[in-house]
């Protein structure tokens, strides 16, 4: 079996590549911009085929994807930091979009039989009121970042594609996630990075922070590569399911959690520049439909995540 991974020198493409490449019989190939970085997937590399290939570009896609006949395609590929967006909407649009159309409209003029998995996101649901938390698949887009925007959009593809030309396109709209080689830039990983520095000696005992109050719900990264895995295997095509804890935890709980985990005495001092235009105070997700669907669940505490993400820095630095 041909599994193709776009994005696959990212966090959670290269915990997906590990995952996969546990499967008797699995050929992993991955697609990724040559400007990327591979630290991530070093380790692997020997052992998956890598792909350099511009997903905005629709000759180079159509010709990768006619070349390997992909079996299955995660489709990972993404400008995924919201604050990028706001500086950079343009370029996030044509990314996430135009990337996902491209693969689409390939794997249609090619008649493949390929079984698709889009990565959308929380974020798609954006501005959401108490009463409806937990947040069901159901609930209304109001979308606050142009991030969120290109999600609802990739989201609504995968549903036209399925719908009109019948591609086998699972939507899993993810909620927070992390753990080990989580980017710098994403919430968790930034305050384990600036514990981590300052144990090191490399950084005042300040610890930089932006909005604490908002509330999201975190899943373990190797959770949620199982559950990609699983979506291909036990969802329906053309249907969405929230992949979640369906716990919600407060960002100030999160940082003390990671606190705890050093020695050290760190203050905290909020940063204004890592405050964001408009912030979604609260996501807490309703994961039945996917775990009814498939039989998942997640495995791995929380604390267990910060503690080997916190490791994963402590080692890189």
């Amino acid at each position: 079996m041909k599994a193709l991974i776009t994005g696959i020198a990212g966090f959670v493409g290269s915990h997906l590549a590990e995952f996969l490449l546990k499967k008797k019989g699995m050929k992993v190939f991955g697609i990724d911009r040559w400007l990327s970085r591979l630290d991530n997937i070093c380790h692997i590399q020997d052992k998956i085929e890598l792909i350099e290939c511009d997903l905005t570009d629709p000759f180079s896609t159509h010709t990768e994807i006619e070349r390997i006949r992909p079996d299955l395609i995660f489709h990972l590929a993404a400008q995924s930091f919201v604050p990028t967006s706001w500086l950079a909407p343009h370029d996030t649009l044509t990314t996430n979009i135009m990337g996902q159309l491209n693969v689409f409209e390939s794997v249609h003029k090619l008649k493949l039989k390929t079984r698709i998995q889009i990565a959308c996101s929380s974020e798609e649901y954006g501005m959401v009121y108490k009463n409806e938390i937990p947040i069901k698949e159901t609930n209304p887009f109001r979308p606050l970042s142009p991030y969120a925007v290109s999600k609802v959009t990739q989201d609504m593809l995968g549903y036209q594609y399925y719908q009109s030309y019948g591609l086998f396109v699972v939507r899993t709209r993810g909620f927070n996630h992390t753990g080990p080689r989580r980017g710098e830039n994403f919430v968790s990983s930034n305050f384990a990075k600036q514990i981590a520095l300052i144990e090191k000696g490399l950084q005042k005992p300040i610890i930089y922070v932006g909005n604490l109050s908002a509330i999201r719900d975190f899943t373990d990264v190797r959770d949620m590569v199982r559950a990609y895995w699983l979506a291909l295997q036990k969802a329906k095509p053309g249907e969405t399911y929230n992949i979640c804890s369906g716990k919600g935890i407060v960002i100030k709980h999160c940082l003390e959690m990671l606190l705890k985990l050093s020695r050290k005495k760190i203050k905290i001092e909020i940063d204004p520049a890592r405050l964001r235009p408009s912030d979604v105070e609260i996501l807490i997700g309703d994961n039945t439909k996917f775990c009814k669907q498939t039989g998942w669940k997640p495995q791995i505490p929380f604390k267990k995540t910060l503690s080997d993400l916190l490791d994963y820095w402590r080692e890189k630095i």
